[in-house]
C-alpha cells in the first residue's frame, strides 16, 4: 500500500479534526473546529506540528506533536510530546503508524529535542504495544484523581 507522511496542509484541517473526534471521545464538532483553527492561526502555543499520513489525497492517520517543559522519565527538557496518534482502523498494521512515528522522530531530532515522549490509557493495550514495538520504553504508570468542587 502506498501512502505519504507529511506536514498537514491548511486545507486538510477538517480531515484531521474528524480523526481527532474519533480519537478523543467526547470532543464535539464545535470544540474540534475551535482547536483546529487555534492551531492553524498560530494561537496554540503548545502544539507545534501535525503530520498526516495520506493515501490517494485522503488522510488516513495523523500524529500531532507539542512541546512540553517536562514529561515523565525525561529529565532534560523541553521535550517533544506525541499528543495524538491515530490511524483509521482499516489502515492499521500496514506500517502507517510506524511511518508517522518515524516522521515525528525526524521532526523532533531536527528541532533538537532530547526526547520524544508519549502516553497511552492504561486500558489501551493496543496503543501500549504499538508504542513499545516502535521503540518507546515505559517509564511510569499512574492513576489520576479529581475532586469536583462545584
Amino acid at each position: 500500500m502506498e501512502f505519504e507522511v507529511r506536514e498537514m496542509k491548511r486545507d486538510e484541517w477538517r480531515e484531521w479534526s474528524a480523526m481527532r473526534q474519533t480519537l478523543y471521545d467526547g470532543l464535539d464538532d464545535a470544540d474540534a473546529e475551535r482547536e483546529a483553527l487555534k492551531f492553524l492561526s498560530g494561537e496554540d502555543r503548545d502544539l507545534k506540528i501535525v503530520l498526516l499520513a495520506v493515501r490517494d489525497t485522503k488522510a488516513i492517520g495523523f500524529a500531532e506533536l507539542s512541546e512540553r517543559s517536562i514529561a515523565e522519565g525525561c529529565f532534560d527538557g523541553p521535550v517533544a510530546y506525541l499528543e495524538g496518534w491515530y490511524i483509521k482502523p482499516e489502515f492499521r498494521r500496514l506500517g502507517v503508524g510506524k511511518a508517522l512515528i518515524d516522521a515525528a522522530i525526524d521532526w523532533a531530532k531536527s528541532s533538537r529535542y532530547p526526547h520524544l515522549a508519549s502516553d497511552a490509557e492504561l486500558t489501551n493495550i493496543d496503543s501500549q504495544n504499538a508504542h513499545m514495538a516502535l521503540g518507546f520504553e515505559e517509564v511510569e504508570r499512574a492513576v489520576h484523581f479529581r475532586m469536583a468542587l462545584k
